[in-house]
């Protein structure tokens, strides 16, 4: 660890902004949206328009079976900002948020609990204190939700998004005469959507496609429609960045990538180990990657670090559980760098009870979810996932309303919230992805799949051992 700061430090007084090549480093824009699930016009979902999203992915490299290790906000950013699953890297679900510089933030705050437990490990080095020692001019817009803020040294904490926020802070950097790297997180898309009762939305209910864990009422189709039209509020805001970028010349010396955080805030969706929850929208721009291609290849969030560091030639993190993708970013015949992705939950970490144990192996086609302590019927639980106020849930109430009418889908709520629901958590599900793609089909216990079983559970206990994932294995 000692050597590589050394390097850095290097970096920064010799080398910091130029390439190997003796070009300019290459600028990073990334722009993480909240709470979207991998649901745009570019992906096929049915009753949206995103022009904008659509216009990057027809320039960029789209990775359709990319998907976060941790789907809540902060945990999952964790992850993309360390290359390391969250039971090494420190932060074990949602922390606090302090979108302010270090200084800022009172001694108080630093005390708090979750400040100091649910934290990224001190000698973890983070993406953002790697771009800074290599001289980049740093911003992050709307809310950092990862601590300690020491550990994000951004230059610039911004509010709100668009295009004047984007140009001023280009403007800014260039004046500095620094590469830059603007972090855009963007919360359209997070509940509460836009209100269809106050405010007019494009977006028809008749016209969406719910998934089948969903009861298929007037009111859930209000509500996906809903969170569709904040989709599409999210695309404005990118296309207001993205001509803040071409407008700034820097396009073409300038690195994009577009991610949701994790999946929406349904049944099935965010704080779950199903697809509605880990699967996301994924594209990433280069300078001389081939325009509009699609890689069917599998992506972790832990992939990202070490992959923008790849692209700019930056030393490689000192761990890592990702893999560059530079190499498939480059040249289309590359190979993949993984056979499986992971994710996990922990309803445990510092949250003061012991509860449930979640983790998750799948490769394109199989999947396993293992779940340990499942006798505690304890779950986290946002609050966004069931409050109708302030967060417009319209979904979990009529859910319960309608249970005899759509008994599966109040199961499958239920599994989700046993404290309350009184559901049944299963131990273990396999999911045969190529012909039930929204695993409604657990085959855990179908003697004719035991080969897959024991494939997918020997390939998750060798990951657990070699990450030292100490909640599910002993030290």
């Amino acid at each position: 660890m000692k050597v590589f700061w050394i390097c850095l430090c290097l970096i920064h007084f010799t080398a910091c902004f130029t390439l190997a090549s003796g070009s300019p480093r290459l600028n990073l824009l990334f722009v993480l949206t909240e709470d979207q699930g991998a649901h745009a016009a570019y992906l096929g979902t049915p009753g949206i328009k995103t022009p904008a999203i659509d216009g990057l992915a027809s320039t960029g490299v789209v990775f359709p079976h990319a998907f976060v290790a941790y789907p809540v906000c902060s945990a999952s950013k964790a992850s993309i900002y360390t290359g390391l699953h969250n039971h090494s890297n420190g932060i074990l679900n949602n922390t606090l948020n302090h979108h302010r510089h270090p200084d800022k933030v009172t001694a108080a705050e630093k005390n708090h609990p979750l400040y100091q437990k649910n934290r990224i490990h001190a000698e973890i080095p983070t993406l953002i204190e790697i771009l800074k020692n290599a001289g980049y001019h740093q911003g992050v817009s709307h809310k950092l939700h990862v601590i300690p803020v020491e550990k994000f040294p951004y230059d610039e904490f911004l509010k709100g998004n668009g295009k004047a926020v984007t140009s001023g802070f280009i403007s800014r950097a260039k004046a500095a005469g620094k590469p830059w790297h603007l972090f855009c997180n963007v919360p359209d898309s997070h509940r509460p959507y836009p209100n269809s009762d106050n405010q007019a939305i494009r977006v028809k209910p008749d016209e969406v496609r719910l998934p089948p864990y969903l009861p298929d009422t007037p009111v859930v189709r209000k509500d996906w429609a809903e969170y569709l039209a904040g989709i599409e509020e999210v695309d404005a805001h990118v296309q207001g960045i993205l001509e803040a970028l071409r407008e700034s010349g820097e396009a073409d010396r300038t690195i994009v990538v577009f991610l949701g955080d994790h999946g929406p805030t349904f049944a099935r969706g965010k704080m779950t180990l199903y697809d509605g929850g880990l699967r996301t929208p994924l594209i990433i721009r280069t300078p001389d990657a081939k325009p509009g291609r699609r890689d069917d290849i599998l992506v972790s969030t832990v992939d990202l670090a070490p992959t923008l560091l790849d692209l700019l030639e930056l030393p490689p993190l000192p761990q890592s559980h990702g893999h560059s993708l530079a190499a498939v970013l480059r040249d289309p015949a590359a190979p993949s760098p993984r056979e499986f992705v992971f994710a996990q939950i922990s309803n445990r970490g510092p949250l003061p009870n012991d509860g449930i144990q979640e983790r998750s192996i799948q490769d394109k086609r199989w999947k396993l979810i293992q779940r340990w302590n499942t006798a505690a019927k304890w779950r986290q639980v946002n609050a966004d996932i069931i409050q109708r106020k302030p967060w417009g849930n319209r979904t979990y109430q009529e859910t319960i309303q309608n249970k005899d009418r759509f008994p599966e889908a109040f199961r499958i709520l239920a599994e989700q919230f046993p404290q309350t629901l009184k559901g049944s958590v299963p131990e273990i599900e396999l999911f045969d992805l190529s012909n039930d793609p929204f695993e409604m089909k657990n085959l855990a216990t179908d003697p004719s799949h035991a080969d897959q079983l024991e494939r997918l559970k020997s390939a998750l206990l060798a990951w657990r051992k070699q990450t030292r994932d100490s909640s599910t294995i002993d030290p």
